[in-house]
């Protein structure tokens, strides 16, 4: 007979919320912010200047070039009685003044500390006449699926307002920044919720309310908060350097799927795989290569792509760290220094998308993947709008019954390796993919690049 798991002594349900709301809703504050847009020349008709119909167009358009004033809603935190205030920086973003109303009417001007649009997060500060009620961080970490949470905020511009629910799921991508890692509640959130906090039932804060799924653009269940551990990092940062600085290791990295794994030869579909190095990169200096799969980074497991930027931005800048990671099946270690993120990122320089030529250089077709390919010589790189330094094999045309097409790989794209190995002429890709093909292999992994991003692609031999 198979032994279950211990059963877990669950935490019951309050008989009501209101002692905790009680206390909390002082700690909670309204947001309102003001932004001046210039008005743009009104187009319409063209009149001469002593024309009895000026004055008629003139009552019916209204003045022109007038500036006009948006005022927008949100909620915050009050995070040190001292007056600093928490919230989402898609609140506060773009405006020219800034107010906290207090939760027993106290309206407040304030001033941005700083804010981290890459976790959309936001600082404020106000100038209290005395020390303010404040809440208290959380370890997110320890909230589990299924555990009661409680939601204050500001929806509609009603006022604050209490909502309770559970926790419903955690480390969801929502896909709105690089350091996607949400806690997702049925708590009610609703616009004007944005910045209020998610709290626990010993009422420690454990997210800052940010997102919702809404098709009617009301509440249906599904609101995204941002994890208390990553916020506290990001607002302790704001606090004292005005921005936040972060690890950088100088990799960009892509998810391992099945296919990819198979082509690979790898036993899980977990871990980071290293699409591109940057050549000035910390990466780049201990030895980290296209190709390589990383498993742990700084004795923590790296469970998927998504892991690996939220370890990097949250350790240390000067950190000697070990990475450990595979490369063609062999375990490897690596020792890595970090250096700082560069504030405008470490994406490589685009270049100009690529459009279709009416007339495409000569090359070879290849079936078993639905590809037409030719050579990088001056023509194909006229053609297709590629520099000097891309080096590889175009592709030049796909099929659309294809199994390229099926991975929306296109022409203009540039074959740079296939199986780990480089790769110049159409000959060198076809005859590397027949060989595989005739050994039995089912998958052929190549690294794309596309307009300067490099990417690993599988696809299934036909």
């Amino acid at each position: 007979m198979m032994a279950l798991p211990a059963a877990v002594v669950a935490r019951p349900a309050p008989d009501s919320f209101a002692d905790l709301a009680n206390r909390l809703l002082p700690t909670v504050v309204n947001i309102a912010t003001t932004q001046t847009l210039k008005s743009a020349p009104q187009a319409g008709v063209d009149l001469p200047p002593d024309s009895p119909l000026q004055d008629l167009f003139k009552d019916f358009l209204g003045p022109q070039n007038v500036p006009r004033h948006v005022t927008s809603l949100g909620s915050g935190f009050i995070v040190d009685p001292a007056g600093f205030i928490v919230t989402n920086n898609h609140v506060i973003e773009n405006a020219d003044q800034i107010s906290v109303t207090l939760n027993d009417g106290t309206s407040l001007p304030a001033r941005l500390v700083g804010r981290d649009d890459k976790t959309d997060l936001a600082l404020l500060k106000v100038q209290p006449r005395k020390p303010l009620p404040a809440t208290h961080w959380g370890d997110s970490d320890k909230a589990r699926i299924g555990d009661w949470v409680i939601a204050i905020g500001n929806p509609f511009g009603l006022g604050s307002t209490v909502t309770a629910g559970i926790v419903s799921a955690r480390n969801r991508d929502i896909s709105a920044g690089p350091y996607d890692d949400f806690i997702q509640t049925d708590a009610p959130i609703n616009r004007g919720n944005s910045g209020g906090p998610l709290l626990d039932m010993d009422g420690n804060v454990v997210g800052v309310n940010s997102a919702i799924f809404s098709p009617s653009g009301g509440s249906v269940g599904i609101g995204f908060s941002i994890p208390s551990n990553l916020a506290h990092e990001v607002i302790e940062q704001l606090q004292k350097f005005h921005t936040v600085r972060r690890g950088w290791l100088g990799v960009r990295v892509q998810s391992v799927n099945a296919d990819i794994a198979e082509g690979l030869g790898l036993s899980s579909v977990t871990g980071a795989l290293v699409a591109e190095v940057s050549g000035n990169g910390p990466a780049a200096h201990s030895g980290l290569a296209k190709g390589d799969l990383i498993v742990r980074f700084d004795q923590k497991a790296v469970g998927d792509n998504r892991a690996l930027p939220r370890l990097v931005a949250d350790t240390p800048i000067g950190k000697r760290v070990t990475i450990e990671y595979l490369r063609h099946g062999k375990k490897m270690t690596a020792q890595v220094v970090l250096g700082r993120l560069p504030d405008s990122g470490n994406a490589p320089p685009q270049q100009a998308k690529p459009s279709t030529p009416k007339v495409q250089p000569k090359g070879q077709q290849h079936s078993k993947l639905g590809l037409s390919l030719a050579a990088l010589d001056s023509e194909a790189r006229s053609k297709f709008h590629l520099g000097k330094d891309v080096q590889g094999v175009v592709i030049t045309g796909v099929d659309p019954g294809g199994p390229a097409a099926e991975k929306s790989i296109r022409p203009g794209d540039v074959i740079v390796e296939v199986q780990n190995q480089p790769v110049r002429s159409p000959d060198e890709v076809v005859k590397r993919v027949d060989t595989d093909f005739k050994a039995g292999k089912k998958v052929e992994v190549m690294l794309l690049n596309r307009g300067g991003s490099f990417a690993f692609v599988a696809l299934r031999l036909s």
